[in-house]
Order: C-alpha cells, then structure tokens, then sequence
C-alpha cells in the first residue's frame, strides 16, 4: 500500500514538474508602445490598462512605453515582442528604424492594434511588416456596427462564431500584402463606407522578414478592451508573434556602424566601382581606364593595369566632346579564390561598342592579354550621354549588367527624348531603351560559362529566340541605372534611375522628371 502510494506522490511531481516547465517555457516578454504625431485615439488609455491586466492574468512580463528612443539593439533584444498601440504618423527616425528592422530580422515579434497602419507612410518596410497602410474609414459615422466573418479557424479565431456582429470603426486599406494570411474579415454590406470590396480584412498574420507579425483593424473605442471574444483574439495574436524562435541576431542585416573608415589621402580620379577580392585587397577602377589595388595589409595603394579606353564622342561635323564613357563596371568572379577571374566594362577603342569582358588576375597583376570578350553593346558616339554600367551577381552565378539609353536628352526641353527626324538618332531613346532589340537602356542578365561565353537564364523579358528580341534583357526602359545592387540572400535586384529633367507634366510632351 505504502509503495503504490509512494508512485502516486511520485507521479503527481512528475506531472508538477512537466507542468511547471511548459508554463515556464510559454512566458514572454512585451514591449507596448503608443508614440502618435498624428491622431491620438482616447483608447489608447483603455489598451494599456487591458494589456496590463492581461499580462497579469496569463502569465507573462509588459512595459509600456511612448519613447522611441527605447528602439536601440541593447534595449529591444529585452522583449520577444512589440506592440504597436493606436501609433500614429512618423514616430521613429533612420536609426530607430533601422535597429527595430534588425530586431525582426533577428526573429522579433511585431503585433498592431488598430491605427498601427496609420503610421510610418514613408517606410515601405514597415508598411509590408504591418501587411496594409491605412487608407480611409467611414465619415462622419466612423463608428459603426458590422458584420465579422472568421477566414481561418485555429487558435487565434478560437471561441469566435463563424459570423458576428461588432461595434468599431472600420478601416479601408492600401498596399495590401499579399503575403498576409486573413484570419478575420468585414462584410462592406453590413456597414457604409467600406473600399476593399468582398474581401476586406480585418486581422491577418504572417512570418516575415525573419520574425513574425499579427494585425488586428479592432481597436479605437474603449469598449473594444472591455470585450472578452477580442482580448482573446488579441492575445493569441500577442503570443504568435512573441514565441517564435529566439532572437539571434547574426541573421539579421549587419549593423552600418560595423564599418571602419580608411580615408586615402592619394587624390583619386573618378573612381567608379570597386569589388572585395579577400580580407586583405579591394580592387576598384577609374573611369578613364585605371584598374587600382588597395592592400589593407600593407597599407598601399597602386595603379596595376591601365585598360585603353574611349573617352570622346565626334559629331558630324567632326567636332569632338568629352564623353561620359570609359572603364564604367568592375566585378569579381564568385568563385575568384579559385580562378582569378574579374569582369570588366568599358567602352572599346576598337569601336562604337562597349563591352563586357573576362579578365584573369594572378597575384596582385590583371593579366590585360588574356581577355575574354562576352558582351558586345553597339553604342553611338556622337553625343552624350548615359552609360550605366554596373556589374553584380545573384546567388545563383547569374551576371548583372545596366546600360544606359546612350542618347542626348538636351534638345527634348527636359521631357522624354523621342526625335524621329532623319539624322536624329543621338537624340531619340527610341532606337535604345525602348527598343526590344537593343542592348542599350537595360538591365541585362546571363550566365557567364568557363569559356568566356554565357548562356540565358530562365524568367528574362523576352524567351529566346522570340523575333526581334535580345533574350539578355531582364528589364528594359531606363534612361541611366548607373549603378545596381542585388540581394545577395534574395537575389532581388535594385538600382537607382534618373528620370526625365521637365519640371512638371505637360499633356503634349509627357510626364515631369522623376528619379527612382
């Protein structure tokens, strides 16, 4: 009897045990904050004591908060999550941002309650965090009752009708993500006022960018932090974003500070790209041709080749002009601790082309007679201007290049250069970055091959061999993406354009000057 007893006792501290663990396993940290610089909802009040008194009764720790000046690495690595409370307009800077970006990417948690979409338009990385932007609700009878349909059941549905009605106010949406799973959504029938048709969500969720996020729309009266069927919408919200996997911060962007400055006290002339070769030598070139090593190590910095490149365009009337051409894209082969191979683009003196070629270094000299030539651009070379240039590579071995449209845009009084008169070619982007069958104007995308040629990639523009195409294009239109840049995690591809110079739209001539 006393040893059947015993194995009870011992069983009950067993389960007390494992009990006891898993509580302690589900305990969180959160981090409310409630900053606005726009509207100011009076239940921001009616959040904080509810988010209190939840924390209380389901076991886990809440600081409140309107500083951001709390948004440091050192303070937020405190919290498994945040919560965006009724914020309001722009309420973080660059650095704030940039620190609470790295904490989601380290596997932090973001939760929004209500006008947390009315917050930070000028950050389209939030905004794709939040999953939507605020675009409107119903005025002048803002609060309104509606009728809520469940998209999803599961935890954070759970207790929840398949359809009920509500009292709040009901927010429209833009820039709707689509990477957002509806967990909630309005029927616009049973309310005035609503914009986003059949499929209206209200409360949504999804892993993004390293961490995870939930948004609810509820929350502008008191009374809705008062209702049980939305705090416990609100909590099973709080605990999916903050019981992700532990923050670890060395997945997340390095921070900008990690850098050291060496500042070159040699003049330079015109540098215009550069590549990382190995932890001791970067390697970057001038426009005008020079190729020039700078060694960590032993502190020196030295001109090793001087590629031939052109630098003048002639007109028509024999008339020469400085042009913008030269050595204008440099890169490292991603296998260079292997091959040695760089890959350099520069406008030939052999002619009316740039191009893109293969060069092999060995030790610290470029072997200039062992050029690989892959690309050939056909360029005009009377007038000025726009060359790009860039050369980058995504993760799967795939070479970037950006050429300009290699037309004069002076004689167009700032708005698109489009000039179809005879012997006006210079003059017209037509023949370049609008042109299907033109190198000039793109962003070009091949797979270099061990023997100086290249193969196409699947998903170009244009598949190959269709009829007045270059399958090289990967995007087209451009006037001059200078320089481009990809992801080296994603392999998304960005680059920056310089838009046409006109001051505004005119009807006749075309849109005004936007760069992007």
């Amino acid at each position: 009897m006393k040893s059947v007893l015993k194995q009870k006792i011992l069983l009950l501290l067993t389960l007390t045990c494992i009990v006891d663990f898993s509580f302690a396993q589900s305990k969180f940290n959160i981090l409310v904050f409630s900053k606005t610089e726009a509207f100011r909802h009076q239940s921001i009040g009616a959040g904080k004591t509810a988010l209190g008194k939840m924390a209380k009764d389901k076991g886990f720790s809440v600081s409140f908060t309107e500083d951001s000046e709390q948004f440091k690495e050192v303070n937020l690595k405190k919290f498994n999550a945040v919560v965006f409370l009724n914020t309001t307009g722009d309420i973080l800077n660059n650095d704030q941002q940039n620190a609470f970006e790295r904490y989601i990417q380290a596997g932090g948690g973001y939760v929004g309650i209500h006008a947390a979409t009315d917050t930070e338009y000028e950050w389209p990385w939030y905004n794709q965090l939040a999953g939507a932007w605020f675009l409107d609700h119903p005025n002048p009878n803002n609060v309104q009752k509606g009728r809520f349909y469940v998209t999803e059941k599961g935890s954070f549905t759970n207790g929840m009708p398949e359809s009920f009605e509500r009292t709040d106010e009901f927010y429209s949406f833009k820039n709707i993500s689509k990477s957002i799973k509806v967990v909630l959504k309005i029927d616009e029938k049973s309310y005035e006022g609503g914009k986003n048709g059949d499929n209206h969500p209200i409360s949504w969720y999804q892993e993004f960018n390293g961490g995870r996020s939930f948004y609810t729309a509820m929350g502008h009266t008191d009374e809705t932090f008062s209702e049980p069927l939305f705090l416990n919408h609100l909590f099973e919200g709080i605990k999916y974003a903050a019981t992700g996997a532990p923050l670890d911060y060395t997945k997340s962007r390095p921070e900008e500070n990690r850098f050291t400055k060496v500042i070159l006290e040699e003049k330079l002339d015109e540098p215009v790209e550069l590549t990382v070769l190995d932890k001791d030598r970067v390697l970057f070139i001038q426009r005008k041709g020079e190729i020039r090593l700078y060694n960590e190590k032993t502190k020196t910095l030295k001109t090793i080749a001087k590629l031939p490149v052109s630098l003048m365009y002639t007109n028509k009337e024999g008339k020469e002009s400085v042009a913008e051409d030269g050595l204008l894209g440099l890169n490292k082969d991603p296998n260079f601790a292997l091959n040695q191979w760089i890959y350099l683009y520069y406008s030939s003196t052999k002619g009316s082309y740039n191009v893109l070629s293969r060069f092999t270094m060995k030790g610290n000299v470029i072997l200039l007679n062992s050029e690989k030539e892959l690309l050939k651009v056909t360029t005009q070379r009377e007038e000025c201007c726009h060359t790009g240039g860039s050369i980058d590579w995504d993760k799967f071995g795939n070479l970037y290049l950006s050429t300009g449209d290699n037309t004069n845009p002076h004689a167009s009084n700032g708005f698109s250069p489009s000039d179809e008169r005879e012997g006006r070619s210079p003059w017209d982007a037509q023949k370049s970055s609008a042109n299907t069958n033109d190198l000039r104007g793109k962003i070009l995308r091949i797979k270099p091959l061990a023997n100086g040629t290249y193969s196409i990639p699947e998903g170009n523009l244009f598949p190959k061999d269709t009829d007045k195409t270059r399958p090289e294009i990967f995007t087209m239109g451009h006037r001059n993406p200078y320089r481009i840049s990809i992801d080296k995690k994603t392999s998304k591809l960005y680059w920056g354009d310089v838009g046409p110079d006109a001051a505004k739209a005119d009807s006749l001539r075309g849109p005004g000057g936007t760069c992007e």
